[in-house]
């Protein structure tokens, strides 16, 4: 079955929930309106549709291979990146002073999520070199921007993140790989990486790879911590590229999905030394390195919604064609297609719901980013900049656990054809679990708004957030339709559970710190729940209003149908997951550790 990307829904979520055309006023993005929006997505659609997505299932079952040192990547992958590179995509949303176009994030995002949709595999490297871009920018040097940015950002090479090592995880504390200063202001690199995202592959000329590492004689634990610039070849003044550097993949990983993305083992200095070049100042790496991360969250987010989407579509079209059983209402005489079963559309319409809540969710977040880093009033930039803050974590964390339950969904719809690869509905499942792993897991998600995002503010933000969601309640009621008010009703009730639960997390955190952190988790899916059903509900209101006008009268139908059921089938677990929040952490920790 073949993919098609959910233009006239990213356009939607464009203009009326992320306001593209208030984005286009501020300066440096006044030809990013939504008439370049759509032209840009429409382009994009037709390189995901026709060109990436053919090669998805063929990467799950001819993944890369390592031989004598050298990655080889599923065929038709190298073509189809130069492809990507030549159509300017890489740079879509980086700065035109090194080659990029400049475009929002806003538009990029959306970007973003119709390459994760055709191959999550694939889009994995452009996402980790979007990293090293922005991680450069922040941080680099002047010779390093002028050495590396233009080839990133045009795409001709990629880039990598090297944090993990086999004894540290989540904990960087524990990073071991050492840096040795030399006279000439580089460094020597030794040390193992794992777990690399394309630190090795066949694609591009040359790979940049970003490496944490210790100075000799710095502090233990994550103060201790540089970043460098390890090239897989070093480049020499003129900018051509030079000798091999002394960094080597000695094995790939033979994973549960993302078969195609080459996840390397990277040894650096088994010949003398890597050759690396200080990314900003000794012992802040740790610091440049979550630029980066932030980063990667947000597209990994993006990753959620995408894998979603496909899902979605492939279940859909089998439900349509799967011929099954008379259905309950008698509609149909004989055996009917599975679709007309009442079960059935209730998972299709959870999956379709989850999805555009999300994605609204995420659009709306990429909006608060543009004006955060470009508008030109400073208050104007803190209160984006703090919003999006929040908003990270939950596009990363909710959006991903979201994606595994309707990638499972997707599955059962399938019913026992779905535990067949063949139908390419498992892929989706086994690509999705990744998501809440990589780039900080779920629970670390959860850790970073239960500690940063609630408690250091003691709450503040979050009620914020919730009076900017109660004022949508009241345009929900004074809309007045049966769907506006079920929509106001079940978000008012999930609005005043979560405000418990901050009440709880914020004067609890430091006194019982076990008991909030035991129920961080439920706190960023309630969270996020809230946050992606706000924004459906904000939807709903637009469609009701265009419904109207007589504008797109199916598709906004559709909107306002699937924002009703959003708020009464999947809203309606806000409260139970605030009564968790408040009241487990004493069970989730009681049983004494020997009884495991």
């Amino acid at each position: 079955m073949s993919f098609s990307a959910p233009v006239k829904d990213m356009l939607f979520a464009m203009e009326h929930l992320a306001k593209i055309e208030q984005v286009a006023q501020i300066p440096g993005f006044e030809d990013a309106g939504l008439e370049t929006a759509q032209a840009v997505l429409e382009e994009c659609a037709k390189l995901c549709e026709g060109v990436v997505e053919p090669l998805n299932m063929l990467g799950d079952t001819q993944p890369s291979s390592l031989q004598d040192g050298v990655v080889t990547t599923t065929p038709g992958f190298k073509e189809a990146y130069q492809q990507f590179v030549e159509g300017g995509w890489q740079g879509l949303q980086h700065p035109a002073d090194f080659g990029g176009q400049g475009l929002p994030k806003t538009i990029g995002a959306a970007c973003q999520e119709m390459l994760n949709s055709a191959n999550v595999s694939f889009a994995l490297c452009p996402l980790l070199t979007d990293g090293a871009i922005e991680a450069l920018l922040t941080a680099g040097s002047d010779e390093l921007k002028a050495t590396y940015l233009e080839k990133l950002i045009s795409g001709e090479w990629t880039g990598t993140m090297n944090l993990t090592e086999p004894q540290a995880g989540s904990d960087l504390s524990l990073v071991r790989s050492k840096a040795e200063p030399l006279p000439d202001g580089t460094y020597k690199i030794f040390g193992t990486k794992i777990f690399i995202t394309y630190g090795e592959h066949d694609m591009a000329d040359n790979i940049i790879h970003l490496v944490l590492a210790r100075v000799n004689g710095a502090p233990e634990g994550v103060k201790g911590i540089s970043l460098f610039v390890v090239p897989k070849f070093l480049v020499n003044t003129d900018g051509s590229l030079g000798a091999r550097n002394d960094v080597q993949c000695v094995s790939i990983e033979h994973k549960m999905g993302i078969k195609a993305s080459p996840t390397a083992v990277l040894q650096f200095g088994d010949h003398g030394g890597a050759i690396g070049y200080l990314v900003g100042e000794e012992n802040r790496g740790l610091e440049y390195m979550f630029i980066m991360m932030n980063a990667a969250r947000y597209g990994v987010g993006m990753q959620g919604v995408a894998v979603a989407e496909r899902a979605y579509q492939r279940a859909v079209q089998y439900a349509r064609d799967r011929v099954q059983s008379r259905p309950v209402d008698g509609s149909v005489a004989g055996a009917a297609s599975i679709i007309h079963h009442p079960d059935v559309r209730r998972m299709l319409m959870t999956m379709r719901a989850y999805t555009e809540g999300c994605r609204a969710m995420a659009s709306t977040a990429a909006a608060a980013y543009d004006a955060a880093h470009h508008h030109p009033d400073a208050e104007v930039r803190q209160a984006n900049a703090t919003f999006y803050e929040f908003m990270v974590p939950l596009v990363k964390g909710f959006s991903t656990e979201m994606s595994l339950e309707v990638t499972s969904l997707g599955v059962q719809v399938h019913g026992g054809m779905g535990f067949i690869e063949e139908t390419g509905a498992a892929q989706y499942y086994r690509d999705a679990k990744i998501l809440t792993i990589y780039e900080g897991t779920t629970a670390i998600q959860a850790n970073d708004l239960v500690g940063r995002k609630t408690a250091r503010d003691g709450g503040e933000n979050a009620r914020a957030i919730a009076a900017q969601i109660a004022k949508t309640e009241e345009a929900l009621r004074a809309s007045g339709t049966a769907a506006a008010l079920s929509m106001a009703t079940h978000l008012q009730t999930a609005r005043e559970a979560f405000l418990q639960a901050v009440d709880f997390v914020a004067g609890k955190a430091k006194a019982s710190p076990n008991a909030v952190y035991a129920g961080s988790v439920p706190y960023l899916m309630l969270t996020g729940n809230l946050v992606a059903g706000w924004q459906m509900g904000r939807a709903l209101l637009v469609a009701q209003e265009q419904l109207a006008a007589g504008h797109e009268v199916a598709f906004m139908q559709a909107k306002i149908t699937t924002a009703q059921f959003y708020a009464e089938h999947i809203l309606t677990k806000v409260p139970g997951l605030a009564h968790t929040v408040c009241t487990g952490g004493q069970s989730a920790c009681a049983l004494p550790l020997d009884a495991f």
